[in-house]
């Protein structure tokens, strides 16, 4: 279990574009692989560090997820609750129609948006930021875009479709950091400090950028298919619309070993290394059980998705030949725009935390290659 060919392929990745990269693999509880690869930045060349941050963007879902699920166990709501019961704005919803003539006109939703649709992608929302309400949103906040009024400018956007007819990536989960704090009073980013971060020995991560994390943050790049190259993306992730707002979907700044506890802590049922038990066993089997019907799979069309059915704000693997994967059924995760990419496996107590820092960042090339060369280094059945 040398993990040479994962090595050899991490070294690849600069040649492909990627400025630099790093990648932990944690096999029952022990850390077997850890390199980094290439520069933190284009300019200076110095090389990637320990400690380095990123900005995990929707790699982040998966604390998301975790904190929904975390409410679910406490008794707070059910999954087949209606959105609108703690989210007032989502009670009464229209979804987009067009007729035969192109015609595009609204008409009321005939389902309830639920829990259930939000951690599932089939809600009906979109991702678009730049939607009238929510940018009049942070204009009435002057900038601080609290996380429950964004959620309720989303409301006021009409659904794509009928919720559950359909899946479509989109702010859900957004919504649901507006759900977890109304449920339980807190913050969302201090709900997920305390229930998720602190339980799982975790010291790095944070959902706001800080001076003292500026000189920590690798530089960000975006691949520019024209120029063939990384060129400089900014040191800002356009998903935080402003101080006071959580975003479930895309809001975590994070090191490779700090969130690869996290990471690994799912891989074993919910029990961090500290001991402390973030979600049951049954929860997490609930998590990675494929959610979708035949028709919102073929939505889920992404082809580094390809075998992976989707579960509770996860992908979640249903068909390994499909996908030419040599990972098992209910082998689940997530990843992010810059790049990030988590891997769980409990059946063989296996993780994976792999973060670079580059948009449009060669999710397809990237994410299923890495994926493949673990398991066969790992060389078990």
């Amino acid at each position: 279990m040398s993990f040479e060919r994962l090595r050899a392929l991490l070294d690849r990745f600069p040649e492909v574009g990627v400025p630099g990269c790093a990648c932990v693999v944690r096999h029952h509880g022990e850390t077997v692989f850890m390199h980094r690869a290439g520069v933190r930045d284009l300019d200076t060349q110095e090389p990637v560090r320990p400690h380095d941050h990123v900005f995990l963007y929707s790699a982040s879902k998966l604390a998301t997820c975790t904190a929904v699920l975390q409410r679910l166990e406490a008794g707070d709501f059910l999954l087949t609750d209606p959105v609108g019961e703690y989210l007032p704005a989502f009670k009464e919803m229209t979804v987009r129609h067009t007729d035969e003539t192109g015609e595009v006109h609204l008409e009321k939703a005939e389902n309830p948006v639920t829990i259930r649709h939000l951690m599932t992608m089939t809600a009906g929302l979109d991702y678009n930021f730049q939607m009238p309400a929510i940018q009049e949103a942070i204009r009435k906040s002057e900038g601080r875009a609290p996380t429950q009024a964004i959620a309720a400018a989303i409301a006021k956007t009409p659904l794509w479709f009928e919720p559950g007819t359909h899946w479509q990536y989109s702010l859900c989960h957004d919504v649901l950091a507006a759900l977890v704090e109304a449920v339980s009073g807190e913050r969302f980013s201090e709900y997920v400090r305390r229930h998720v971060f602190e339980p799982c020995g975790m010291t790095e991560s944070v959902y706001h950028l800080t001076p003292e994390l500026e000189t920590s943050l690798t530089t960000q790049y975006r691949y520019d298919e024209t120029l063939k190259k990384a060129v400089p993306a900014g040191q800002t992730n356009t998903h935080i619309l402003g101080p006071d707002y959580d975003s479930g979907g895309a809001g975590i700044i994070s090191t490779l070993e700090d969130y690869s506890l996290f990471v690994d802590a799912l891989c074993h049922w919910g029990k961090a290394a500290t001991g402390e038990q973030i979600l049951s066993p049954r929860t997490i089997e609930l998590m990675r059980t494929n959610q979708l019907d035949e028709t919102c799979l073929r939505d889920k069309s992404w082809p580094q998705l390809a075998g992976y059915g989707y579960g509770l704000g996860v992908r979640t693997m249903i068909d390994p030949a499909l996908g030419g994967s040599l990972s098992p059924v209910g082998e689940f995760g997530w990843d992010g725009a810059a790049g990030s990419y988590a891997l769980i496996d409990p059946e063989h107590e296996l993780s994976v935390f792999y973060m670079q820092h580059m948009l449009n960042s060669a999710h397809a090339y990237i994410h299923p290659r890495i994926r493949n060369t673990v398991y066969a280094d790992l060389n078990e059945r």
